[in-house]
């Protein structure tokens, strides 16, 4: 895997714990070959835990990938300092004129607001539009993907009766799909949601790649936009949904247990991770279908002339 990030990132070291090559700025230049260019447009409330996921499943790759991490422009984080996002981040006005060979947008803690009503939806549209010029195929997550198909395709929201909470069985629709190449027929998936998307206004521009017949649709392949739309959060660690859960146990809000996460159903076990062989398989082959198909000359990157 030779991934670069910035050399003192936090997430670098958890990385380098795991066994991950980290790759500095003098050794990519001695490579005589073009990195792919990839940027993390982060989202969530707690950056450096989202980055080193992410980060995680783009560095297991035998190819080169400079990863870009990125923020909105006009907004300040509650829960990330400030100095940490000028030292590591780049607003999307500093990367607007750039090219990139793979783009992901995260989700966002705001599922219970009208898109309209986000305080950044404006720049959301445009980001979203700017993928289609500036971006060679675009990976959109959970409330980032509800965003997408919502800006693009007009897919209508609802809000579920109850939360979809936990690691759920979810079925492969398309064993023919790049993206799926060794995927089993059926995989554990995390979720955690409290809106759906109307599957009567998913239209059939919009391939539906893996589905839940308890929780819903989980993927969909946008060969128009150049994207593919994951709802549900095969990028979590073991303790994303546990710390979730605590989290909302702390608050008072009296959760349901997540279900499928604790071993016997006790929280005070360590959950166990069957979904982490299927997020790694989807990055590599999603990483592999970009390196075929992108240009060379990365300036050609949105026109169409490759």
């Amino acid at each position: 895997m030779p991934i670069r990030i910035p050399d003192q990132l936090p997430a670098r070291k958890t990385l380098e714990n795991e066994g991950v090559v980290v790759m500095d700025k003098s050794r990519s230049a001695r490579q005589d070959i073009r990195p792919l260019q990839f940027g993390l447009l982060n989202l969530m409330p707690n950056k450096e835990r989202t980055e080193t996921q992410f980060a995680r499943l783009i560095a297991a790759t035998p190819l080169q990938i400079d990863l870009s991490l990125v923020r909105i422009t006009d907004h300040d984080s509650k829960n990330t300092p400030e100095e940490y996002l000028q030292t590591f981040y780049q607003t999307w006005e500093e990367v607007r004129e750039r090219k990139f060979d793979g783009f992901v947008v995260t989700g966002a803690p705001i599922a219970n607001l009208p898109f309209e009503d986000v305080r950044y939806w404006p720049e959301m549209v445009e980001i979203m539009d700017w993928t289609q010029t500036n971006v060679h195929h675009t990976m959109f997550i959970c409330w980032g993907a509800q965003a997408a198909l919502h800006h693009f395709h007009d897919v209508k929201r609802f809000r579920r009766d109850k939360k979809a909470f936990g690691v759920f069985r979810h079925r492969v629709l398309d064993t023919r799909s790049p993206y799926l190449r060794g995927f089993s027929d059926d995989l554990a998936v995390p979720v955690s949601r409290n809106n759906d998307i109307d599957r009567s206004s998913v239209s059939s521009d919009l391939e539906v790649l893996i589905d839940s017949e308890e929780v819903g649709i989980c993927m969909l392949n946008d060969r128009k936009y150049r994207a593919l739309y994951m709802l549900n959060h095969l990028e979590y660690d073991n303790r994303s949904l546990a710390d979730e859960y605590e989290r909302d146990v702390k608050a008072g809000l009296d959760p349901e247990l997540p279900a499928n996460l604790f071993p016997g159903n006790d929280p005070s076990q360590m959950p166990e991770n069957r979904w982490r062989s299927h997020a790694h398989l989807l990055f590599q082959n999603w990483i592999n279908e970009i390196y075929q198909t992108t240009p060379y000359d990365l300036g050609k990157v949105g026109t169409g002339e490759w």
